[in-house]
């Protein structure tokens, strides 16, 4: 079953078809840009199909990092605990630091900042770095990660998860087959490769969240 935060092809058919002239504003996570926003200095800039998208001119491209808005760069890595963005949002769950510094009302902020900014763009889709406990869809850690111990579980990030409660699409750039349905939208030229899946259909997802899905 497709993630109810994934748009679908109704949704995409009810786009407005967009031009040069009036291109569609969609949201990126800065770093996918090539925005040196990540909590070490670097970006995440190497995802091909992401890139494509931000290159065509019948998109405005809207950048915005809600980590590097709330705590700068570089910072300390983050993490949510206990839960998903949702539950932080809810007052379920608290973002912490590797040192255990609890971010949690920072994080919020630079979610509501994301949000105000996608309003006043008048975003409807926005594409986002998944596993970020800010900008994560698909898949987030569960709990801090280490080098020698890191697990995962399925919920967005708390950012990702604000801008889905508002009724704005979110897709990964692990997901595939959306980013080039997508690109078919904007360029009816541009071919879908029928090969092409989202990332809760891999074999590493299903196999991974086997119990849970």
């Amino acid at each position: 079953m497709q993630p109810a935060h994934l748009p679908d092809a109704t949704f995409f058919d009810a786009l407005p078809q967009p031009t040069a002239q009036q291109p569609m504003p969609v949201l990126f996570s800065a770093c996918l840009a090539g925005t040196l926003c990540g909590f070490d200095g670097t970006d995440n800039g190497s995802y091909p199909v992401a890139q494509s998208l931000l290159k065509l001119p019948q998109i405005k491209p809207v950048l915005f990092c809600p980590e590097h808005f709330s705590f700068g760069t570089p910072r300390e890595l983050c993490d949510i605990h206990g839960g998903t963005g949702m539950d932080v949002l809810d007052g379920k769950a608290r973002v912490l630091t590797e040192a255990g510094n609890d971010w949690t009302e920072g994080m919020i902020r630079g979610a509501e900042q994301m949000l105000k900014v996608a309003i006043e763009n008048k975003v409807q889709l926005a594409i986002l770095l998944d596993i970020s406990a800010a900008c994560g869809s698909q898949v987030i850690s569960n709990g801090q990660r280490t080098a020698e111990n890191r697990s995962y579980r399925i919920g967005a990030g708390v950012a990702a998860a604000m801008l889905i409660r508002h009724g704005i699409k979110v897709i990964s750039q692990r997901d595939f087959k959306s980013l080039q349905l997508f690109h078919h939208k904007i360029d009816p030229y541009f071919k879908v490769a029928k090969e092409s899946i989202d990332h809760h259909q891999t074999d590493w997802y299903r196999s991974y969240f086997s119990e849970k899905i």
